[in-house]
């Protein structure tokens, strides 16, 4: 009998799938609010430095699968999201809810494709993050709250 572990064999240690909503959805709200915290940044910059955070820890991911394809792929998709939270610290904040949900968006791809081997229980927990950042955020600017 093969008793081998693989990133797949030991789903009962993982949380339940509701349980990764709901830490997604608490640190969602702590991402949105990001620029309460870093009080003395404008709002666009602190929460560029969120995506491009939230996107760099696939690269770890990446390192950690170890295959030299998916770390050249996950630091080139991570080095998009820097460029456009970058642009989005001086253009329009409706590019910060488009680096959000391009990240959920990735996520649900990672999810249902394992292109890095070693994220597990990680996809559906960020992509709730990124979804309820993105949506906090658009109902912030249509509000009125000024990021710049």
């Amino acid at each position: 009998m093969n008793t081998a572990i693989t990133p797949h064999t030991h789903k009962a240690a993982e949380p339940a799938t509701a349980v990764l909503i709901l830490w997604g959805l608490l640190f969602g709200v702590l991402n949105a609010i990001a620029p309460l915290a870093l009080w003395w940044l404008q709002p666009a910059t602190a929460l560029a430095l969120t995506i491009a955070l939230i996107a760099a820890i696939y690269i770890g991911f990446a390192v950690a699968d170890g295959r030299p394809h998916v770390i050249a792929v996950e630091t080139g998709v991570a080095s998009a999201f820097f460029l456009l939270a970058a642009i989005a610290v001086t253009g329009s904040a409706w590019l910060l809810v488009a680096a959000f949900v391009g990240h959920g968006l990735k996520d649900l791809w990672q999810e249902r494709h394992h292109f890095v081997a070693t994220t597990r229980w990680w996809p559906p927990f960020c992509a709730t993050v990124d979804f309820l950042a993105a949506a906090i955020i658009a109902i912030e600017i249509v509000a009125g709250v000024t990021f710049h």
